[in-house]
């Protein structure tokens, strides 16, 4: 059974699945749907044609699915898909897509979303992402999963982010970060590999020192281009699935910059 507050407004058209929570002055739009057991605690606005999975939870005054901050957005249809269980806490806003970056925002399943932190139109964010306090990502962004964000860094357009990499409280991120990366400050540079968040998503130790030991390779020498180093590494890998996310991600595209450890060039 759905707990509709008297106050909220629930307009023509919206699809609420079963046992929803919607309290006090919340405005759900027409082209709205919500999965089973979603809750949106109170004065939350959900507009446009935005789809929000089952037991998401949504805080005060978050604002989803509002058209896009894109001086060039002139009214096309566009959308934005949120996962599973994600926590989108107080003053959250985000976007859905445009017409110059495939109509779609997309966020994954059990993303947390903490207090005033943005995600621009046209982003993708895998699984299990958490942006701490005033995080910003820009329009274009590509997340993959278990990323952390520290409090108030900020993410240019176009920029790439691997899988299980951190990303430092206040810094700036300009450039493609690699998977398992960790990087600080404005602008970020790259401190490391996210050994932390390896050994908490219980990598086998192999894994983790064959990684360790590309890195190494990679960006604590100055032989040859950073792609050269990565093409190398990849036909020594031997297999290694760590190694191969981490090189297949440098390769995968050739007009990218890579952030890399402030001593190198």
């Amino acid at each position: 059974m759905t707990d509709i507050h008297p106050s909220a407004i629930i307009e023509p058209g919206a699809v609420l699945g079963d046992d929803v929570r919607i309290g006090p002055y919340c405005v759900i739009g027409s082209q709205v749907r919500l999965g089973s057991n979603v809750e949106l605690k109170s004065h939350v606005v959900v507009a446009g044609d935005t789809s929000i999975g089952a037991g998401t939870a949504i805080f005060p005054f978050a604002s989803i699915g509002h058209q896009a901050q894109d001086l060039k957005f002139r009214g096309e249809d566009a959308t934005l898909t949120i996962g599973e269980r994600c926590i989108i806490r107080e003053g959250v806003t985000i976007n859905p897509g445009t017409a110059g970056g495939g109509h779609e925002t997309r966020i994954g399943n059990d993303c947390a979303f903490l207090a005033n932190s943005h995600v621009g139109h046209d982003s993708y964010l895998g699984d299990r992402v958490v942006l701490s306090n005033n995080v910003m990502i820009a329009g274009h962004v590509t997340v993959g999963s278990n990323v952390i964000f520290g409090g108030g860094s900020a993410v240019i357009q176009f920029t790439r982010i691997g899988d299980l990499a951190f990303v430092g409280g206040m810094a700036g991120l300009e450039n493609d970060l690699i998977p398992f990366g960790m990087v600080t400050g404005n602008r970020a540079s790259l401190g490391g590999l996210n050994l932390v968040g390896l050994k908490r998503a219980n990598f086998e130790r192999d894994h983790i020192h064959a990684l360790r030991a590309a890195y190494r390779e990679l960006f604590e020498s100055d032989e040859g281009t950073l792609r050269t180093r990565a093409e190398a590494v990849a036909a020594a890998s031997n297999g290694q699935p760590l190694v191969k996310k981490l090189t297949d991600f440098i390769l995968e595209k050739e007009d990218r910059r890579f952030c890399t450890p402030r001593s190198a060039e």
